[in-house]
C-alpha cells in the first residue's frame, strides 16, 4: 500500500530496525537480506529530503529527525492496521460502527463491564456515544443515527420501538440544607411546592413535550443535567435528580432530600431500557452487547 510514493512498507521497516535495534535484527525480523533493508531506508530518505539514520558511528542511529518520524510512522501504521480490520469485520458482517445513545440520567458505572466485554469480543469496532438532552436517545433511534439506545421512556415504550428493561433509578427530590422544603415537618403538599422554583430537565428539541413530574408554577429549564445540577446546588431551587448523581453532595452535607406528598415518582425507581427500532435488526456486535445488558443488568 503506498501514500504518493511513499510506502506501508517503508515505515514497517523503519519501525522494525528502531524496535530491533539495527539493519540486521529489523532484516531477521522481516525475513529479509540486509541489502534490502537498506535499500528501503536509502529510499525512504531519498523521497523525503531527510536523513533518517547518522552512519558515521558503529552502527548507524536514528537523527533526532528519525526519532520523531518513527513515531509517526507508528502511528501511520497503527491506522492503516484499524483500516484493514474495520474492512475485515465488515466484509464478515460485523458493523462499519455502533453508535450507542445515552441519556442523561442513565449512571455509566453499572455499564462498564457490558461495555468492556463488548471491546474484547469486538477489539477492532469502532463505538462512538451520544449522550444528548431528555427525548435524545429516542431521536437518534429513530433518525436511524444511533443502532441501540440505554434511556428512558416516557410515559411508556413506543409501538415503533423493542425495549428491555436494564436498570432502575431511584429519583429523589432534593433541595440545600437552608431551603425552606428541607425545614418542612412534614411532606411537601402541593402548596408548599408552588411558591418555589423547580429545576426542570427539559427536551431540547420538542420544547411541547410533556413535563413530567412538574409541580410548580416557576419551572427553570434546562437541557444539561451538570448544569442543572449546579443550580441545584447554588440554592436556586429544587429537583428530582438521581441518587447516583447527588451522593457526594449529601454526604457533604450540601444536598438534603425532602418528601412529597403523593409523590407521583414510582417507589421502585424509574425504568431504564436497552432499546431499538423494530423495524431494524441489530448487527452483531449490537445484538452482543444487548443480550451482555440484559443478562447482566436485566431483571431476573
Amino acid at each position: 500500500m503506498a501514500i504518493g510514493h511513499l510506502s506501508l512498507d517503508h515505515l514497517r521497516v523503519l519501525v522494525s530496525i528502531a524496535d530491533e535495534g539495527s539493519f540486521s535484527a529489523a532484516a531477521r525480523k522481516l525475513r529479509r537480506v540486509q541489502s534490502a533493508i537498506s535499500q528501503a531506508i536509502a529510499n525512504l530518505e531519498e523521497l523525503q529530503g531527510v536523513q533518517l539514520f547518522d552512519r558515521g558511528g558503529h552502527r548507524p542511529q536514528l537523527t533526532e529527525t528519525g526519532k520523531v518520524l518513527v513515531e509517526q510512522a507508528r502511528l501511520v501504521l497503527g491506522s492503516a492496521a484499524r483500516f484493514e480490520a474495520v474492512a475485515a469485520n465488515t466484509r464478515a458482517g460485523l458493523e462499519a460502527e455502533l453508535t450507542i445513545a445515552i441519556d442523561p440520567l442513565v449512571p455509566t458505572a453499572p455499564l462498564i463491564e457490558s461495555l468492556r466485554t463488548l471491546n474484547q469480543r469486538f477489539p477492532d469496532l469502532p463505538v462512538s456515544f451520544s449522550t444528548e438532552g431528555l427525548g435524545g436517545s429516542l431521536r437518534r433511534l429513530r433518525s436511524d443515527s444511533a443502532a441501540l439506545a440505554i434511556c428512558l421512556l416516557l410515559p411508556a415504550v413506543p409501538e415503533d420501538i423493542v425495549a428491555y428493561p436494564v436498570l432502575r433509578i431511584d429519583m429523589e427530590p432534593y433541595v440545600v440544607p437552608d431551603h425552606t422544603l428541607a425545614k418542612l415537618p412534614g411532606p411537601a403538599s402541593r402548596g408548599d411546592l408552588e411558591p418555589h422554583v423547580q429545576l426542570v430537565l427539559s427536551d431540547p428539541v420538542d420544547t411541547d413535550s410533556a413535563n413530567y413530574g412538574v409541580a410548580t408554577a416557576k419551572p427553570w429549564r434546562f437541557v444539561d443535567l451538570g448544569r442543572r445540577l449546579d443550580f441545584l446546588l447554588a440554592g436556586f431551587g429544587w429537583c428530582r435528580m438521581p441518587q447516583h448523581l447527588v451522593a457526594d453532595a449529601v454526604a457533604k452535607g450540601q444536598l438534603v432530600r425532602f418528601r412529597i406528598e403523593n409523590d407521583p415518582t414510582p417507589r421502585d425507581g424509574l425504568t431504564i431500557y436497552a432499546a431499538h427500532r423494530r423495524d431494524r435488526t441489530l448487527g452483531p456486535a449490537g445484538r452482543s452487547l444487548l443480550d451482555e445488558l440484559r443478562e447482566r443488568l436485566g431483571p431476573a
